[in-house]
């Protein structure tokens, strides 16, 4: 079996949820959902889907990187919203984050999100050359 790496960012929500910021195992990266905080767990963007994805998406740029890949090996994305009706300022931020990568994706409207303020969530898959190929 493919060794396990786990990239832990050390929030707060990691051992109450008992999870990680992205699984590695072989060429497979999993990200989990990320939401648009800073370092120390405060929201980003207030009010700004825009702001808020792109934070969301250095979020995942930032995992993707300590698991030994980048943006460039993203396949899907999944993007969990509040309002779909801010859909066009959401797909700019990943448009100018994936438009040249162009993965998978999916966008939903969900009810809400862990904090009232948040406004978006985006998780992503991604798949490199497997270290030991």
């Amino acid at each position: 079996m493919a060794k396990k790496k786990l990239v832990k960012t050390g929030t707060r929500w990691e051992p109450i949820v008992g999870y990680c910021r992205a699984v590695r195992v072989g060429s497979h990266i999993a990200v989990s959902g990320s939401a648009p905080v800073d370092e120390n767990g405060e929201l980003v963007g207030e009010g700004d889907p825009y702001l808020q994805a792109r934070r969301c998406i250095e979020i995942i740029a930032a995992a993707l990187n300590e698991a030994g890949a980048g943006l460039e090996h993203v396949v899907r994305t999944r993007m969990f919203v509040t309002d779909i009706d801010q859909w066009q300022e959401i797909a700019r931020a990943h448009q100018e984050a994936f438009g040249s990568i162009l993965p998978a994706t999916s966008m939903v409207e969900v009810s809400r999100l862990i904090d009232p303020g948040m406004l978006i969530e985006i998780e992503a898959d991604a798949i490199v050359e497997d270290e030991h190929h």
